[in-house]
């Protein structure tokens, strides 16, 4: 099966080719650092899975870098941020520690969510990262419900919080999009809605899914702006988000984004990728935005080819020290099982393990 070429027209790339020099040079080398990092954690995690290190599911940020960290350098630190199951770039460009988003995936105590999440469920409430939500779309609705609560916490203006709502181009087809965006739309909410359309939902074209493959068109129904922006340009993906999230905060205008970039692996670590041809496997690495970046930034003098193979060095460092945290930490123990099942105390709530020799004892048996 061959897939069609990415949607049309895709937006030309202004900002590494001319704004380059208009950014400070820590800045840009700050952005390729994170992005080195995030490929660098990805490759490790495919590898931990094939190793048997993490268990469930497991998706993969590779090829949607840039993405990830533009979103990320336009949201400020008050903001909230609703992700996908695809989450791992968002969590550590939001900026929780490799080891501990790596011991998460292991399942282990000192994991974000405590080992309990796993890969698609990543949290941290003092970074407002209130999730990786395993559903398809299953953020869109609470993320919608937290903008809205916004609302009642203050005025609009710039000091004010917003939203951000990340989701697939998959999203785009079910009923809570749908519903979220004219809300939203509706109640005039502080929430920028940003679908990262790497070409696929799972392995279906977007063109065979969707009547209008210009997502970013999706919310004139409700009279939401939508703007489409080269996703593998991280100055382009964090000027527009910073743009909308500023409306958002000042206008309370709810905003529609839709980033082009791509995936240069299967939908998650188990997927073979067949549906896809050689051809279109190799003009999409041919895309590859991480190497892209780095060769922009040594082209431009920014970075110099050794300064580059350094940080690419550390970030592998820092993946390895991850993983050697994560691999020493210790398992959730067995008597924390029935932990967090409510969020308040329930009367009669499951508290003991079966097999437990007290239960066993009390019902009689040998």
């Amino acid at each position: 099966m061959t897939i069609p070429p990415t949607p049309s027209p895709r937006p030309e790339s202004a900002a590494l080719g001319g704004l380059l020099a208009e950014e400070p040079a820590e800045t840009l080398r700050g952005y390729y650092r994170q992005m080195a990092l995030i490929r660098a954690f990805e490759s490790r995690a495919a590898e931990m899975y094939q190793r048997a290190k993490v268990g469930g599911y497991c998706h993969l940020n590779v090829g949607e870098e840039a993405t990830v960290v533009g979103l990320m350098a336009a949201l400020e630190s008050r903001d909230y941020l609703f992700a996908t199951y695809r989450d791992h770039g968002y969590a550590l460009a939001r900026g929780l520690e490799p080891g501990r988003v790596m011991a998460e995936l292991f399942g282990k105590a000192t994991g974000v969510s405590g080992g309990r999440g796993g890969s698609m469920h990543l949290f941290d409430r003092k970074l407002h990262l209130l999730g990786g939500y395993g559903i398809v779309g299953g953020q869109i609705p609470p993320a919608t419900g937290a903008a809205l609560a916004l609302t009642y916490r203050g005025s609009p203006g710039p000091g004010a919080q917003a939203v951000m709502c990340v989701l697939g181009d998959g999203s785009t087809n079910i009923g809570a999009f749908h519903e979220s965006l004219n809300l939203a739309g509706l109640w005039h909410l502080p929430i920028v809605y940003v679908i990262v359309n790497n070409g696929l939902g799972m392995g279906t074209p977007v063109e065979k899914a969707a009547a209008e493959p210009d997502l970013y068109k999706r919310g004139c129904s409700y009279r939401i702006p939508g703007e489409r922006v080269d996703g593998d340009d991280v100055l382009a993906v964090r000027d527009a988000a910073r743009a909308a999230l500023s409306r958002a905060r000042t206008e309370r205008q709810p905003g529609l984004i839709e980033a082009v970039c791509q995936r240069l692996r299967g939908h998650s670590v188990v997927d073979p990728d067949k549906y896809r041809s050689r051809d279109e496997v190799a003009r999409l690495r041919a895309l590859d935005p991480v190497p892209a970046f780095r060769r922009r930034l040594v082209d431009a003098g920014i970075l110099d080819d050794k300064a580059a193979q350094h940080i690419d060095e550390q970030a592998e460092a820092q993946i390895d020290a991850a993983v050697d945290f994560a691999d020493a930490s210790p398992d959730p123990s067995a008597d924390q099982l029935f932990d967090y099942v409510y969020a308040t105390a329930v009367a009669n709530a499951p508290h003991q393990l079966p097999g437990d020799p007290v239960i066993a004892l009390s019902l009689g048996q040998p």
